[in-house]
C-alpha cells in the first residue's frame, strides 16, 4: 500500500509496476508528459521500467497521434502481454496531444454537426472508425456534448479505452482530459508540474487499484416457476422500464464494434461495462429483483423481457460479488454488475414493517449515466459521497464503488429515519452517473415516486454527469441547483 499524506487520497491504493513506452512518432508534448509522468510515479514510489517492461508489470503508459488512426496490431491494449511475455494483462494508458487550435476546431466540428436536425451521418465520418459509427457519436454527443463525442474518437483511433488528451502548444501542456470506457472526461489544467503530474499519477492509479466484484454465487433453492409468476415486483420491473424509458432516463449502450472493428475486442472488455441498473424489494421472497448485467448480452432496459431480470439474497461473505437465486424455466442471466452495492447498502439502515413483511427503508434503487441539475429538498435528500472519490473517481462494477455508494446512503438523514417526509435519496458518482432511491409510498407502484418526482420537476435530471467535486447550492424559490468547478469547453 502507499502512503500518501493527503485528505482526499483513498486508504486502498496499490503500488503499480510502470513502464513507459512511447511511439517513434510521438510528439515533443507526448514525450514531456511521459517524462513528467514518469517522475511523478517515482516520486510516490512505484516501480519503474525504462526500456522493457517486466513480466509483472501492471501498468504502461504510451502514446498515439491526435486525428490518425493506429492498427490495432500495434495497440499495447491488445498485443502488450504477448509481445512482451507479461504475467496478466496490464492497463494501457494512451497519452494524445493536440494543439490548442487543433482541439477546438474537432470540438467546433462536433458541436455544428450535433446542432443539425437531423445530423448527417457524413458529419461524423472519422478515418479509422466503423461506418455505423456515426449513431454512437451522435448519441454521445447529445449526452454528454461534443467533449464526449471526441472521447470516443480519440479512444477508436488510439485502439485504447483509457487514453489522457493532453492540449499544449510545442512541449508544454495547458490541460489534460482523462477518458474511461463509461465516458468520464475530467479536466486537469497545468499550473505548475508537481500537482498536474500527480494529479494524473494518483487517477491512474486509484481506477487500477480497484477490483471487480462479479463472482456472483448461486444459492439453492431455485424459485419454483408458479412462486415466481405470482410475484408483483418483476412485473412491476418491466412497467418501470417501459416509463423510465419513456422519460429518456436510459441511455444507450456503448457497444465498441460499432465504433471500430477490431477482432475480440468487445470479449476483453464487456465484463468492465455497465450501461446502467435498477432494481425492487419483493417481500414474498424475500430478495431483490434487479436487471441482468449489459455485458452478458445488450439489454434495453425500456423493453424488459423476464429473462433480463434476476434475484439477489445476499451478499458473498468475502464481499466478491452477490447471492443470487435462479428461477426454474428462465435464462437465468447473471445480475447486474453493481449487485453488490444495490443488496449491500440496505445493510446499514433500518427495516420498516409494511403489509405484513418486514422490509428495508429502501424500496427501489435507479442507477443510471445522468446527474441531477436540481432538486426540491423538502421531498428530496442528496447523500454525497466522500471527498476522496469526488477528486479520485472509481469505476462500475468494483469493490470502491460498492463501498463509496454504501457509505453515502449510509449517512443519509431521511433513510436513517423511515418517518423524515423526504421519500427519495440520490447521490452523484463523479464521470459516472447517480443511484437514486425511493422510500415505500402508500398507493405507489415500484418507481412510481421516481418518475413523478421527474415529472413534476421535484427531480430535475440532466444529461450531464459531474466529473469532479460538487455541491448543491440553495436558490430564492428554495431549490437546490448544482454548482461544479467545472469549465469545460
Amino acid at each position: 500500500m502507499l502512503s500518501i499524506p493527503a485528505p482526499v487520497i483513498h486508504p486502498w491504493l496499490e503500488t503499480q509496476r510502470v513502464a513507459f513506452l512511447p511511439r517513434e512518432d510521438a510528439t515533443p508534448l507526448e514525450r514531456r508528459v511521459l517524462q513528467g509522468l514518469r517522475d511523478a510515479f517515482h516520486t510516490l514510489g512505484h516501480t519503474l521500467y525504462d526500456a522493457t517492461p517486466q513480466s509483472d508489470t501492471s501498468l504502461i503508459f504510451t502514446t498515439a497521434p491526435f486525428g490518425t488512426p493506429i492498427n490495432w496490431r500495434e495497440a499495447l491494449m491488445f498485443t502488450a502481454r504477448r509481445r512482451f511475455r507479461l504475467q496478466t494483462t496490464p492497463t494501457v494508458v494512451t497519452v494524445v496531444g493536440v494543439t490548442p487550435q487543433r482541439f477546438q476546431e474537432a470540438l467546433q466540428r462536433l458541436e455544428t454537426a450535433l446542432e443539425k436536425t437531423p445530423p448527417d451521418p457524413k458529419d461524423f465520418a472519422y478515418p479509422g472508425m466503423a461506418p455505423q459509427a456515426y449513431r454512437t457519436l451522435i448519441e454521445q454527443g447529445r449526452r454528454g456534448g461534443p467533449l464526449l463525442a471526441l472521447e470516443r474518437v480519440v479512444q477508436a483511433q488510439a485502439k485504447s479505452i483509457r487514453a489522457i488528451l493532453v492540449v499544449g502548444e510545442g512541449d508544454q501542456p495547458q490541460e489534460a482530459y482523462l477518458f474511461d470506457l463509461v465516458g468520464a472526461y475530467p479536466r486537469i489544467r497545468f499550473q505548475d508540474p508537481a500537482t498536474f503530474y500527480t494529479d494524473i499519477a494518483l487517477r491512474v492509479v486509484t481506477a487500477i487499484s480497484t477490483e471487480e466484484i462479479t463472482e456472483h454465487q448461486v444459492v439453492p433453492p431455485p424459485i419454483p416457476a408458479d412462486t415466481w409468476a405470482r410475484l408483483k415486483a418483476p412485473k412491476a420491473m418491466l412497467q418501470a422500464g417501459i416509463a423510465l424509458g419513456e422519460r429518456n432516463f436510459f441511455t444507450q449502450m456503448v457497444r465498441i464494434n460499432d465504433l471500430v472493428a477490431v477482432p475480440a475486442i468487445e470479449a476483453s472488455i464487456s465484463e468492465q461495462y455497465s450501461e446502467g441498473c435498477f432494481a425492487t424489494w419483493e417481500p414474498e421472497l424475500p430478495g431483490l429483483i434487479t436487471t441482468i448485467t449489459g455485458s452478458a448480452r445488450p439489454v434495453a432496459k425500456d423493453a424488459l423481457t423476464e429473462d433480463d431480470l434476476a434475484v439477489i439474497v445476499g451478499v458473498r461473505p468475502d464481499r466478491r460479488g452477490a447471492l443470487v437465486r435462479h428461477v426454474e424455466g428462465k435464462r437465468n442471466d447473471p445480475p447486474s454488475s453493481e449487485a453488490v452495492e444495490l443488496f449491500a447498502m440496505d445493510e446499514p439502515l433500518p427495516k420498516i414493517s409494511w403489509e405484513g413483511h418486514t422490509v428495508p427503508v429502501i424500496r427501489s434503487k435507479l442507477h443510471g449515466h445522468r446527474g441531477v441539475a436540481s432538486y426540491d429538498p423538502r421531498w428530496v435528500e442528496f447523500a454525497p459521497m466522500s471527498a476522496a472519490y469526488h477528486h479520485y473517481p472509481v469505476s462500475c462494477a468494483t469493490r470502491a464503488q460498492a463501498e463509496g455508494i454504501v457509505e453515502a446512503f449510509s449517512r443519509s438523514e431521511a433513510l436513517r429515519n423511515p418517518d423524515d417526509p423526504r421519500y427519495l435519496v440520490f447521490t452523484i458518482i463523479p464521470g459516472h452517473g447517480l443511484v437514486v432511491v425511493e422510500k415505500w409510498r402508500p398507493g405507489k407502484a415500484p418507481f412510481q415516486a421516481i418518475w413523478e418526482a421527474m415529472d413534476n420537476g421535484i427531480l430535475e435530471i440532466s444529461p450531464r454527469v459531474p466529473q469532479g467535486p460538487h455541491s448543491y447550492h440553495r436558490q430564492a424559490d428554495g431549490r437546490m441547483v448544482i454548482h461544479t468547478a467545472e469549465a469545460h469547453p
